[in-house]
């Protein structure tokens, strides 16, 4: 048991390559400042061939950390070296968040509890629905895939140019996953109460092509999970024709708590002032 006189001090980190713009590290000061915890979470850039040497390294604690999260590239290979992964993880195949417990680095992955907080957060019964539309059959829409199906929507509808991507995320999260091709799209939207983007369409800027949302249900909810710009051009697409939008932000903040916890012990809350100082950064940094 820890002797409350001494002073414990955990370190955290975030890897990727490259990562030196990730936002993460000003998430977890934020909450290391607000409670006053004497802890450290910075990003630590591994290439793809030093990745197993640094998972050696945070195994044996030479690395000097207690944990982590992992972005891209490693999240699959995060995986595949650690040596307790979760159900969850285990599913997608990819974890982003890595901690020690008796030698041993455990894995999960929260990017789909953060995009379902997010949702939870900022179109409260948004899961009162049936049926969901992904846009885009890439790595992040697992997550998205595993999360909306959990959460008990019955049918999940995968559109993507290459029809062969979505069969394969069908096949792997089960029956209620149907793949499409992208000209099925406006077929599918008719009468579903979600519709997520999870391709890189509209990101830093870029234009996207227009979509008609009016099949959908009425009162149905876009998201996207890009963040940059916050209102991408397809959230204002959406909101232009009178849908419910909910920006991609959230799901960074809201999946980076559970790791914290795991780490340094208090449960962190994503507030509007840790909202706000995001935003500021996106702004300096546009």
């Amino acid at each position: 048991m820890r002797d409350s006189r001494e002073t414990f001090v955990n370190h955290a980190f975030v890897t990727g390559y490259p990562i030196k713009h990730s936002r993460s590290p000003l998430i977890h000061g934020y909450w290391l400042q607000q409670f006053g915890i004497a802890g450290s979470y910075r990003a630590h850039e591994v290439a793809p061939e030093a990745f197993p040497d640094f998972m050696r390294q945070l195994r044996d604690g030479s690395a000097g950390f207690c944990g982590g999260n992992v972005t891209i590239p490693h999240k699959e290979m995060a995986f595949e070296l650690s040596d307790r992964p979760d159900d969850l993880s285990a599913e997608l195949g990819a974890a982003n968040t890595l901690w020690l417990e008796d030698g041993r680095i455990c894995a999960t992955n929260t990017d789909g509890r953060g995009f379902v907080a997010n949702l939870d957060e900022r179109a409260s019964g948004w899961d009162r629905i049936s049926t969901v539309v992904i846009l885009g059959a890439g790595g992040a829409s697992r997550a998205v895939i595993q999360a909306v199906r959990d959460r008990g929507v019955k049918t999940i509808h995968v559109v993507n140019r290459t029809a062969a991507r979505a069969q394969e995320l069908a096949d792997r999260f089960g029956r209620a996953v149907h793949a499409h091709p992208i000209a099925a799209l406006s077929e599918v939207m008719a009468g579903a109460g979600l519709f997520v983007n999870t391709t890189s369409l509209g990101m830093d800027g870029e234009p996207a092509p227009p979509i008609d949302f009016s099949p959908l249900a009425n009162g149905a909810v876009v998201t996207d999970i890009v963040y940059v710009p916050l209102k991408t051009p397809l959230l204002r697409q959406a909101e232009e024709q009178g849908y419910r939008i909910v920006d991609g932000l959230g799901m960074l903040l809201h999946q980076a708590a559970p790791g914290f916890e795991k780490w340094f012990g208090q449960r962190p809350v994503v507030d509007e002032t840790l909202r706000q100082i995001i935003i500021k950064d996106m702004d300096v940094h546009a």
